[in-house]
């Protein structure tokens, strides 16, 4: 069973994503909070699988709970953010932050169970708009000093760095196996290495880190087809 905590400040909306995720056998909420804040502090009692996290509410805005929370350790709590609000700074903010995903709540019933799932997984997702603003975030950043590899990636192999290069541009598993001649297996144990030698939580992560730290350059590569940062099946990793 999945345990969600659905945070928005709309008692409306809350009660929608209520009535549309407990319409799934696998899935309960079990708590609703109405601002950052409270969002927060239920979190931290219930310790729920996933949270549903608003950017704009009162008193503590989406990002600064999702930061809090996660440095807080809640359990393995995920993070999905949701929002009208199609803007740059929140996107790159909340993923730094913290957040498995993001998508906007115009996204479908069907799509939203989905990212529900995926995150709880332990995966990564993020809406086709939402990898375009990620992305064109980085273009208009200056680029890193120099052009050595950065100290935080010196312990990455350099076929660990074709594959962090690979998910920066959104490729599946599949999609890099395919690109680099390799077993899937092979792929997903690269994965998994560099999440753990760089601390990352997920695929979100690494996407992050590799275009903050100059190992791909926006402009240099492209997402994959459908423009988005390809969220992994639960057996991807």
């Amino acid at each position: 069973m999945i345990r969600v905590l659905v945070a928005d400040d709309q008692a409306l909306v809350r009660a929608g994503f209520r009535m549309i995720l407990e319409t799934q056998s696998d899935m309960q909420v079990i708590g609703e909070a109405s601002d950052g804040q409270q969002a927060v502090e239920v979190a931290r009692r219930a310790q729920p699988d996933v949270v549903l996290m608003d950017i704009r509410m009162p008193r503590l805005d989406g990002v600064e709970a999702t930061r809090r929370l996660v440095a807080s350790g809640v359990a393995n709590s995920r993070i999905l953010i949701l929002t009208t609000f199609n803007l740059d700074e929140y996107v790159y903010e909340a993923l730094k932050a913290g957040a498995s995903g993001f998508l906007l709540k115009e996204t479908s019933p069907e799509q939203l169970v989905a990212a529900v799932r995926t995150v709880a997984a332990g995966e990564a997702m993020l809406g086709p708009a939402v990898a375009k603003r990620l992305i064109e975030e980085f273009v208009r950043r200056p680029p890193p000093q120099g052009n050595r590899i950065p100290a935080e990636m010196a312990e990455l192999s350099s076929r660990e760095l074709e594959v962090l290069k690979l998910i920066a541009r959104g490729l599946s598993n599949a999609e890099i196996a395919g690109t680099l001649f390799l077993g899937e297996a092979t792929v997903k144990t690269h994965v998994t290495r560099i999440l753990s030698k760089l601390g990352l939580r997920d695929r979100v992560q690494a996407v992050v880190a590799a275009y903050e730290s100059g190992v791909v350059r926006a402009g240099d590569d492209r997402p994959s087809q459908d423009g988005s940062v390809v969220a992994p099946r639960p057996e991807q990793v």
